[in-house]
């Protein structure tokens, strides 16, 4: 069955990489609550590919800042939506202080994919 996946490339500060971890988990936890298949949040490694454009060069990242690349899956769009609804009425997403995220979600990168190849 093809799914549905939401994909994020976002600078974040090193300094506060910790704090964005712990924001991450609670992301994770309340978002496989309402029903996405998988979550994952993952730090910049290798950004040394010899083609194309690395993704600290795509989102302007800063030497201070590392490239966290995340991603969540979902059945189809449809369920993506639904998922999405309750995850922004949930209690542990509007508890957070959305005026101190410890990145600037102006440069992040976001969108959402159809999946066309998947591997087993």
């Amino acid at each position: 069955m093809p799914k549905y996946v939401d994909g994020f490339v976002i600078p974040v500060p090193k300094k506060k990489l910790a704090e964005y971890q712990k924001m991450a988990k609670i992301g994770a936890q309340v978002w496989r609550d309402h029903g996405a298949l998988q979550y994952f949040e993952c730090v910049a490694d290798d950004m040394n590919a010899p083609i194309g454009i690395p993704f600290g060069k795509l989102v302007k990242a800063k030497p201070s800042e590392t490239i966290v690349f995340a991603f969540i899956i979902y059945k189809s769009r449809a369920h993506r939506d639904r998922v999405n609804a309750k995850v922004l009425k949930d209690k542990r997403i509007l508890d957070m202080d959305h005026t101190k995220m410890p990145f600037d979600h102006n440069r992040m990168s976001f969108g959402g994919f159809e999946t066309m190849v998947e591997g087993k």
